[in-house]
C-alpha cells in the first residue's frame, strides 16, 4: 500500500470509525496514567524506568482486595483503587531511598525491580490465584461491582479517571508550590538546595506520586479492561510511558494528548494488521522513528553545527 493511502486509511480508521475511536479512548486511559507517571518522575530528575513493575503491583493490590473480599460491596472498588495506589507507591519507595541515601543509580534499581514484579505476578497467576474454573493463568473474573463502570456508548469510565488525574497533575506542576519546587529541582538541584528548597522532600514526593500513578494505571487495566489479573497485561506500557513523557517534555496536558495519539497508533495498527496485512512491527518502527526525530531535533536546537574549512580543520 502506498504511503499516502496508508496515511489516509490511518486517519479514517481512527477518527471516523466510531468503534475504533472508542477503542482508542479505551486504550488511552492507562497510557495517559503511565505517561503522567513518567513525566512527574522525570521532572524531579529521577529516571523511573520501573513503570511496568509499579503497574504490576498496582494490579496485584487491586486484585488482592477482590480475591480476599475486603470491605463491603459498595466500597470494594474504592478500596481496590486505594490498594493499587498504595502498592505502586511502595514499590518505587525502595529505589527512591537507594538513590537519595546511597547514591544507587535509579535506572538500574527500577529496571531490576520490573523483573521481580513480573516473576511474582507469574507466581500468583500460575499458582494460588489461578482461576479454578478455566485452569488458565489468570485470576478469577472480577464481580460487576469490582469493575469500572461504563459512561455510555461503550466508553469506559477509566478515561474519565485518567482525565481527572491529568488535570490534578497539571495543577500540581503549574500552579502549586510543589510544582515551583519541582521546576527549581529540575533546573539545578544544588542551586535549589542553596536557596532553601527542600530538594529531598520534593524528589521523594514526585517519585512516590509517579509510583502511585503507575499503580493506578495497573488498576485501570485490570478493573477497566481485562476484568481480572492476567500474566501479560503490563507489557509495552513501560516503553510507551517513557515515550509519552519524552514527547510531551514532561508536561501533563501535553502527555494526555500524546497518549491519545499513541493509543490511536496502536489501535489503528491492529486494524491495519487484520484487514490489510500490515505487520504490527511497522507500528513499533513508527514509534522508534518518532523518538529518533524528536531526539535529533532537540540536539540541533541545543547545538549548532558549523562547517570547518580545510585550512581551519588542520
Amino acid at each position: 500500500m502506498p504511503a499516502d493511502e496508508l496515511a489516509n486509511e490511518f486517519v479514517t480508521q481512527t477518527f471516523f470509525d466510531g468503534q475504533n475511536f472508542r477503542a482508542v479512548l479505551f486504550q488511552a486511559a492507562p497510557m495517559i496514567l503511565v505517561g503522567l507517571a513518567g513525566a512527574i518522575a522525570f521532572r524531579a530528575r529521577f529516571w523511573n524506568l520501573g513503570l511496568e513493575g509499579q503497574m504490576v503491583w498496582g494490579a496485584i493490590g487491586a486484585t488482592a482486595v477482590s480475591m480476599w473480599q475486603v470491605g463491603p460491596e459498595n466500597l470494594r472498588l474504592p478500596l481496590m483503587f486505594i490498594a493499587a495506589v498504595g502498592c505502586g507507591l511502595l514499590w518505587v519507595l525502595g529505589p527512591a531511598w537507594l538513590k537519595l541515601k546511597l547514591g544507587v543509580n535509579e535506572i538500574i534499581s527500577t529496571l531490576m525491580l520490573n523483573y521481580m514484579a513480573a516473576n511474582f505476578l507469574l507466581h500468583l497467576v500460575y499458582g494460588s490465584w489461578k482461576d479454578p474454573k478455566d485452569n488458565f493463568p489468570y485470576s478469577p473474573q472480577f464481580r460487576v461491582f469490582e469493575r469500572l463502570p461504563e459512561l455510555g456508548g461503550g466508553v469506559g469510565s477509566s478515561i474519565l479517571l485518567a482525565g481527572v488525574v491529568a488535570l490534578l497533575a497539571w495543577w500540581l506542576v503549574s500552579v502549586s508550590r510543589a510544582g515551583l519546587y519541582l521546576r527549581f529541582v529540575d533546573a539545578n538541584p544544588r542551586v535549589a538546595h542553596a536557596n532553601g528548597v527542600p530538594v529531598r522532600r520534593t524528589i521523594y514526593g514526585a517519585v512516590l506520586l509517579s509510583g502511585a500513578m503507575a499503580g493506578l494505571a495497573g488498576f485501570a487495566v485490570v478493573a477497566g479492561q481485562e476484568g481480572r489479573l492476567t500474566q501479560a497485561f503490563y507489557q509495552g506500557y513501560g516503553f510507551s510511558g517513557i515515550l509519552i513523557a519524552f514527547l510531551a517534555r514532561n508536561n501533563p496536558l501535553a502527555a494526555t494528548v500524546v497518549a491519545l495519539l499513541v493509543a490511536a497508533l496502536f489501535v489503528t495498527g491492529r486494524s491495519l494488521q487484520v484487514f490489510y496485512q500490515v505487520p504490527f512491527s511497522m507500528v513499533q518502527l513508527i514509534q522508534a522513528v518518532i523518538v529518533v526525530c524528536v531526539a535529533s531535533s532537540d540536539f540541533f536546537i541545543r547545538h549548532r553545527l558549523r562547517r570547518v574549512g580545510g585550512e581551519a580543520a588542520r
